[in-house]
């Protein structure tokens, strides 16, 4: 897997693994394991996915080298604020039974937002988190945090596929340092993406799936994009997609995000 380096000089996967609607239990525990089996490692849950349990366990016995994956989470809106955050951080530790984290996110930008980022820089400073980041920050949420702290994000993990692409925003967070992360690289499904006829056409161009095309197009970008299925052919396709030479470079733009149409070449 290729990796970008974060502002603090932490390098992260391009592509990861998404444990987003992945039940606790069986069924998550055995998708981690099958993606780290892959190759996969940067494995993406949250508090509010209530999965973390299982990939701990899956990460315990995938017999990986704990320092050879980058595992991210992010904590619950309500438990924003200090004494909150730092409670939430020590209870997906334990869930998980690990040691460190090596990205923690604020999920959303609601509630006591610069105080969690207090308990978060500190949790940093102490060694706990390898780096801390933000999730479905705007641009003027970002410009508030950093008025107010010391840290910059090292991430901001938001809606990013062909119908929202976000590419002003990537602009403008590269030049504060902040890596952009993409959740939900396949819209969820959403408008008939997997049956859009212009990547049909890259599909057949590249010999890719539409799904390989998105990804593609998404780690060209440089944007971290992290896929989940619970099927393993479909775990091992989505990790299929640095095979391309430099000259199969997959471009895809917006021609209007409000009736998500796209245009490739």
């Amino acid at each position: 897997m290729k990796n970008v380096t974060l502002n603090n000089g932490v390098k992260m996967p391009l592509l990861g693994f998404g444990t987003y609607l992945l039940r606790n239990g069986s069924e998550c525990e055995q998708s981690v394991l099958n993606a780290l089996k892959i190759g996969y490692r940067l494995i993406d849950t949250a508090a509010a996915y209530y999965n973390e349990e299982s990939v701990g366990k899956a990460i315990k016995k995938s017999n990986v080298k704990r320092e050879e994956i980058f595992l991210t989470t992010k904590f619950l809106p309500e438990d924003l604020g200090y004494e909150n955050t730092r409670r939430a951080f020590e209870a997906s530790l334990k869930k998980m039974q690990l040691d460190y984290i090596d990205l923690y996110l604020i999920h959303l930008p609601q509630g006591d937002v610069n105080s969690s980022w207090t308990a978060m820089e500190e949790l940093y400073r102490e060694g706990k988190i390898r780096a801390i980041g933000i999730s479905n920050f705007n641009g003027d949420q970002i410009q508030n945090l950093l008025k107010k702290h010391t840290v910059v994000p090292a991430v901001n993990q938001v809606e990013t596929h062909p119908f929202s692409q976000k590419t002003q925003m990537q602009k403008t967070l590269k030049s504060q340092g902040i890596q952009l992360e993409a959740w939900a690289p396949f819209a969820q499904g959403k408008n008939n993406l997997f049956n859009n006829e212009l990547l049909k056409v890259l599909s057949r161009k590249y010999s890719k799936s539409i799904a390989q095309v998105v990804l593609r197009w998404l780690i060209q970008r440089e944007v971290v994009a992290i896929p989940k299925s619970a099927d393993m052919e479909r775990i091992n396709e989505n990790s299929n997609v640095f095979d391309l030479s430099a000259d199969d470079m997959v471009t895809i733009t917006s021609l209007d995000q409000g009736s998500g149409l796209i245009y490739g070449v």
